[in-house]
């Protein structure tokens, strides 16, 4: 009896230790990041039910490529929803679809997951955070950056005054552009599109600039936006930006986010600037600090953080089953995003307008 006691204790501790995997569907499939959710081993945190995506012939080319059956496949959100039940879903269609996804979720109290950034304008934002609230779902905006190491310790040096006053944030994002790297037919499509994407780089990229520095100055809105967008490839992309640069005032301190499909090269790097040293997080592993009475510069090679903190899903995972809550403003929060939609929508009309744009108070 003693032994079956103790064996009770341990499938008890067990349980509240290893939750069942979260039940995700995929909304769309039009978005390459989808190919994280597929390519991702099995870490026993998920496990995928369905797929909602109306072009056929694409889910069969995925789910072929990924080794998946097609039983997954659904042409509607609300098919895939009624018959297999998710807790949450993943969405990777275009911005645009973002805010029907949560219209067929949220009332069923199912959770959303979308890829950056969270809407294409602050009305889309608006609507998405009032169901949020109303249904009390998590609204979760994915960011590759988020789970670079190097951004956290830089967190971490400003938390500590270690740079002291944060003086500027200067964030780099972007590549040689969507179509010269080789995004597929359906991506290239929608993200180009100034309708489906809201616009091109300042959209795609500039949203990475606006989360990271949102963050960094906890959750503050800056006092005014200024952008310049600019066409380098008309031929090329005709209807959106492909080159943005928007300027942040915030009082005592200023970002600047230069987003780009004109880079020679990929890349993801953020420049910390306090009052008495810097931080430069070159990309998720590679980190350059100099701190006052430091002669020169250091540099740190960084491992990858830990689980869940290391991957969208299990953050998901553990957001929604009440293993983690995630603090005020942090990268992935629907507080920090809902300023991520403000500032772009502000860099949009600056940059059709050539004016700083104030950004009004909080009531």
């Amino acid at each position: 009896m003693r032994h079956l006691a103790s064996l009770i204790i341990v499938l008890i501790i067990c349980n509240w230790t290893y939750a069942a995997p979260l039940r995700i569907g995929v909304a769309g499939l039009t978005h390459d990041h989808v190919n994280g959710i597929f390519g991702r081993p099995d870490r026993g945190d998920i496990q995928l039910v369905g797929i909602a995506e109306p072009n056929k012939s694409l889910a069969e080319r995925i789910l072929k490529k990924h080794g998946l059956p097609m039983s997954l496949w659904y042409s509607s959100i609300e098919e895939m929803i009624e018959k297999t039940k998710p807790e949450a879903v993943a969405a990777f269609g275009s911005i645009y679809e973002h805010l029907g996804v949560v219209k067929a979720c949220a009332p069923k109290g199912i959770h959303v997951m979308v890829e950056k950034p969270l809407a294409i304008n602050m009305d889309h934002a608006r609507q998405m955070e009032t169901l949020a609230k109303k249904y009390s779902i998590q609204l979760i905006t994915n960011y590759e950056t988020t789970w670079y190491s190097t951004n956290h310790i830089a967190k971490e040096m400003l938390q500590q005054d270690q740079l002291g006053k944060l003086r500027k944030v200067v964030v780099h994002d972007g590549h040689e552009g969507p179509k010269e790297i080789g995004v597929s037919a359906e991506f290239l499509e929608w993200l180009t599109d100034p309708k489906q994407n809201g616009g091109g780089a300042v959209i795609d990229f500039g949203c990475y600039g606006a989360n990271l520095i949102t963050w960094l100055a906890n959750g503050q809105r800056p006092t005014s936006v200024f952008a310049v967008t600019q066409q380098f490839k008309p031929d090329i992309y005709p209807s959106v930006d492909d080159e943005a640069t928007i300027v942040l005032e915030y009082p005592g301190m200023q970002g600047i986010i230069q987003a780009s499909w004109n880079w020679p090269f990929g890349r993801k790097d953020m420049e910390v600037y306090g009052a008495t040293g810097y931080v430069i997080s070159d990309n998720r592993s590679t980190i350059r600090t100099r701190l006052k009475g430091e002669k020169k510069e250091q540099r740190v090679t960084l491992s990858e953080r830990e689980a869940p903190n290391d991957d969208p899903f299990a953050l998901l995972a553990a957001v929604v089953q009440k293993k983690i809550t995630l603090p005020a403003f942090d990268l992935s929060s629907l507080e920090n995003n809902m300023i991520v939609v403000e500032i772009l929508e502000a860099a949009i009309q600056s940059a059709k307008t050539g004016k700083k744009i104030i950004i009004k108070r909080a009531d």
